[in-house]
């Protein structure tokens, strides 16, 4: 009888190799699933001590069997989770599975959830839960329009240009000397965005962030369609190795349920050229930037100048002109005359 060798090395790599890796995308790039870098279902020995546990929770988080629910739909409160674990790669995707939903109704709701990957972590603050003044990626998922309703009461209006509906998915790049700011949703640091309205859905819904070859892309499926539509996309983006990922939220006058229900990052390779590699070596020193970006300025509209105010300029217009008028009269008249004087 021919004995048993059980299953063949080979074979038993190519089955790991395949439980890993995610396969090829269309560009032709690898994606390899970074356990160690992940959060998925039964989230067994999530924010404890042990050190076989990859994830921190903080502030108000509250793990179940299901998800892991950021802040519940109560008002003042913030929580985050963040891996323990420095991400090494230079190209990676973070997708995101989440759900957003409470009692509140259209525009009654608030704040959102942010994904991180920053320099440092487990640190609350005022953005979505966690600190501002940060280092590295942002993307934020804002449910609540504050410019807007800032502004309603003044009569400014947005162009349709400009006009956001929320809730409304962005993305800001900080170096650590930039402040978010709350009040206008992120406008003047923001380098792209687009809706999604993603609450109270009886379907799934994801975010993934990909960082390839210095360029970020930022996608969603929340239409029930398993369907991935483009959001963000924007080249020139310069992110250091050593990073953190994380998700953090906050409630105020207005809350929801944020929940978490899986992280998964994926390592990408791709086959770089030798320039490549040598521009890449310089990038390790690099701090967070964005290339050729400018803050943006003031895109609302300004308010209409009341009657009075167009008088006084209308009035002090023509009295400029006029003064200009009489001015050039007499130089006008003192011209000739020095002319009659040269011919007597």
């Amino acid at each position: 009888m021919a004995p048993s060798w059980g299953p063949c090395p080979v074979v038993m790599a190519l089955l790991w190799l395949a439980f890993c890796s995610r396969g090829h995308t269309d560009s032709g790039t690898e994606e390899y699933l970074k356990r160690a870098h992940s959060l998925t279902k039964p989230y067994q020995g999530l924010g404890a001590s042990s050190s076989g546990t990859f994830w921190d929770i903080s502030g108000n988080t509250m793990v179940t069997a299901h998800y892991v629910r950021l802040t519940p739909d109560l008002q003042s409160k913030q929580g985050a989770i963040w891996n323990r674990i420095a991400c090494l790669m230079r190209d990676w995707e973070m997708q995101v599975h989440f759900k957003i939903h409470g009692q509140g109704k259209k525009n009654l709701n608030g704040d959102g959830i942010a994904v991180w990957y920053t320099k440092d972590r487990m640190q609350p603050g005022s953005v979505f839960g966690s600190k501002d003044l940060f280092s590295g990626l942002g993307i934020f998922l804002d449910t609540y329009p504050n410019e807007e309703k800032q502004h309603e009461s003044k009569k400014r209006r947005y162009t349709p240009s400009t006009q956001r509906i929320f809730p409304y998915i962005s993305a800001m790049v900080n170096n650590g000397s930039l402040s978010y700011d709350h009040s206008r949703d992120g406008r003047p640091t923001t380098i792209g965005g687009c809706t999604a309205l993603v609450r109270n859905l009886n379907h799934d819904t994801f975010v993934v962030i990909r960082y390839l070859k210095r360029r970020l892309t930022v996608m969603i499926d929340i239409d029930g369609k398993n369907e991935w539509k483009d959001c963000i996309d924007f080249p020139g983006i310069r992110l250091p190795m050593g990073y953190y990922f994380g998700a953090s939220s906050a409630t105020g006058d207005l809350t929801d349920n944020h929940d978490v229900i899986s992280v998964k990052v994926y390592q990408l390779t791709v086959e770089k050229s030798p320039g490549d590699e040598e521009e890449e070596e310089d990038e390790e020193v690099l701090v967070p930037s964005v290339d050729n970006f400018s803050m943006l300025g003031d895109d609302l509209e300004s308010e209409p100048m009341s009657g009075v105010t167009l008088f006084f300029i209308s009035f002090f217009s023509l009295v400029g002109l006029m003064v200009l008028a009489v001015i050039g009269i007499i130089v006008f008249q003192k011209w000739q005359e020095q002319s009659r004087k040269r011919f007597y």
